[in-house]
């Protein structure tokens, strides 16, 4: 035999190997929704369909009837028997009346993570026997992601949050600008009774960067779309009476997005504002009519909004814009305090007058106090260094004094003197 003839044989019988060999089918289902699992094949008589789980049988159909003994009005009249697995029962079903039609689609209800895995689909026939297999992966797709800032761990930090997620997400940090600061996010991943995951992901706010745009982006494995979450924080003071505008500006990955603004302080969140980047509509609330408007082009991504005339107790609180688009979304926050009216601060700042005119006038009189405190010192210090020399000076004066009164007071001295005096000159004559 010839290479030709062997090469021919070869593909003759690959060939006939593969004629009824089904690519391999994948299927992503929903979590609580319907799944469907494609199977056709070559319509016969006396269909058995198996489905097999990794090699379990969890579903039979088998029918014993010809098809050359139809009724005249068509009914299919037929025995029809199946079972279900345990896992499958009251979810499983195919349609009767489509497997002469050469159809045992498998239909799976309120599908579960319990469902994963390889299913076969087997047909028998009174033509021949047909397989195909069917890859079945369950997700349940992020339908939300939220990101805040919070104060409950003692310090500030930035919070990204998705829930009832399948398979289990994977989070990632970012930040616009970025910094050259090593992010450490601290993630949870819990799942519920029902293998549903709940991420919790936390980022402690960097000190000294507070315009930093914080990003968090959570993606699974099944490839789905990625959802992008961001947020910035700012602080604002104005005044009451004169226009303020609350900046926000769009991430540039964000292209005409959906802008909409509220207000919240010690009551309910209210709808100031709502702008659409697609068919350029706008819309604000009643109470906020004569107090807003839109000063930024939103399709260039500013959304910054002016306050007119704003009033201290009415528009003192947070202010919170936020850019969406389909599996992103962009907050900027901004705590807005407006200052009272120009009589309160005028008396405010004549307390603060009186107070620093008061401050001096202490400094003076502490000072003054200083000096005369030094003087009586210094003039104390001066009469100890003299007093030794005046003492002694005083001290002889008054013992010369004390010496001369008392010779010329006493009787007895003055009598003797004489008497001396008498016998010396008496003395002298003899």
């Amino acid at each position: 035999m010839s290479a030709v003839q062997t090469w021919a044989c070869f593909l003759l019988w690959i060939s006939f190997a593969t004629q009824d060999k089904t690519p391999d089918v994948a299927v992503t289902c929903a979590i609580s929704e319907e799944c469907v699992l494609p199977c056709s094949f070559e319509p016969g008589s006396k269909e058995t369909v198996k489905w097999y789980k990794q090699d379990v049988v969890v579903y039979k159909f088998e029918r014993d009837n010809d098809d050359d003994d139809d009724d005249d009005d068509g009914d299919d009249d037929s025995s029809e028997d199946h079972f279900e697995h345990e896992q499958l029962v009251g979810r499983a079903s195919i349609f009767p009346h489509l497997i002469s039609l050469g159809n045992a689609t498998l239909v799976l209800r309120r599908t579960n993570p319990k469902d994963r895995g390889t299913y076969r689909c087997h047909v028998h026939t009174s033509e021949g026997e047909h397989n195909a297999k069917v890859i079945v992966k369950v997700e349940a797709p992020i339908r939300a992601l939220s990101l805040e800032l919070t104060r409950l761990s003692g310090y500030e930090e930035m919070k990204c949050t998705a829930r009832d997620v399948f398979p289990a997400p994977r989070v990632t940090w970012t930040t616009e600008p970025q910094t050259f600061e090593d992010l450490r996010p601290v993630t949870r991943i819990q799942s519920d009774k029902q293998g549903l995951y709940m991420v919790d992901s936390r980022l402690r706010r960097l000190k000294g960067q507070p315009d930093l745009i914080y990003i968090c982006r959570v993606t699974t494995s099944y490839g789905g779309p990625a959802w992008t979450a961001s947020l910035r924080e700012r602080e604002m003071k104005g005044s009451q009476g004169r226009d303020l505008t609350i900046p926000c500006f769009a991430p540039p990955y964000l292209n005409n997005p959906l802008l909409h603004w509220t207000f919240t302080n010690s009551e309910d969140p209210s709808h100031i504002f709502t702008y659409d980047s697609h068919s350029g509509n706008s819309a604000s609330s009643p109470p906020w009519e004569n107090h807003v408007e839109l000063d930024g082009m939103v399709m260039f991504g500013d959304g910054s909004l002016r306050l007119m005339d704003p009033k201290h107790t009415e528009h003192t609180g947070s202010y919170i814009c936020v850019f969406s688009v389909p599996f992103s979304t962009h907050t900027e926050r901004t705590d807005v305090t407006i200052d009272g009216p120009a009589a309160d601060r005028s008396t405010s700042a004549k307390v603060s007058h009186w107070w620093i005119v008061g401050l001096i006038i202490a400094l003076l009189i502490l000072a003054l106090a200083g000096i005369l405190a030094f003087k009586k010192l210094k003039g104390g210090n001066s009469k100890d260094r003299n007093d030794p020399e005046e003492v002694t000076e005083l001290r002889l004066v008054k013992d010369s004094a004390a010496d001369s009164h008392l010779n010329d007071s006493s009787p007895l001295n003055v009598g003797g003197t004489n008497g001396q005096t008498g016998l010396q000159s008496d003395a002298s004559l003899t």
